[in-house]
């Protein structure tokens, strides 16, 4: 990704004044405690869904970490990314993995997030999954095309995965496809 032109160079924090920052950090809060109409009212207004925090966290990165399904069918409806990746390299759908919402994973896979997507270290969700013993999610992600056999940076696959976390449901599904 290429640098903004210096004339479209975001504002730095610092200089923007106290009532835009208030706003900001009210925009965030939205999406993290779940106020779905707060949210939509301004996305109806023209707020960008895909906006992201100073750790990369986009909207619905938040929304779905905290297990607001309202929220972020809200920002889907706008046109919410969910590839969307965090500074740490991890999409909505390996968030709601590592915490184990079933239903909101199935809502991300029927808006386009991938089951295959890998951050830089090439832990993908099923990996996630699998390393907190999340089998249903697991399931969910190998219906829709997750590879059990791909491998992440270190070579360490969501099995192997599964079985140094001491994640027991996990490591039996994914060693009976084996």
């Amino acid at each position: 990704m290429q640098p903004a032109p210096p004339d479209r160079q975001p504002p730095d924090a610092h200089s923007l004044d106290e009532d835009t920052l208030a706003f900001v950090r009210r925009v965030f809060q939205y999406a993290r405690s779940g106020d779905t109409a707060g949210l939509a009212g301004l996305l109806d207004q023209g707020l960008p869904p895909n906006l992201r925090n100073e750790r990369g966290d986009s909207l619905l990165m938040l929304a779905c970490y905290h297990g607001h399904h309202a929220t972020a069918r809200a920002l889907l409806a706008h046109g919410a990314d969910p590839e969307l990746m965090n500074d740490a390299g991890q999409t909505p759908l390996a968030g709601v993995a590592f915490k184990g919402d079933l239903a909101l994973a199935s809502l991300l896979l029927e808006h386009g997030a991938r089951p295959d997507t890998a951050g830089p270290g090439g832990k993908d969700a099923l990996m996630f999954a699998a390393m907190f013993n999340r089998v249903g999610i697991a399931r969910l992600l190998l219906a829709r095309g997750a590879d059990p056999g791909t491998r992440d940076a270190d070579g360490v696959s969501a099995l192997e995965a599964a079985r140094r976390m001491g994640a027991q449901d996990t490591a039996a599904l994914l060693a009976g496809l084996a």
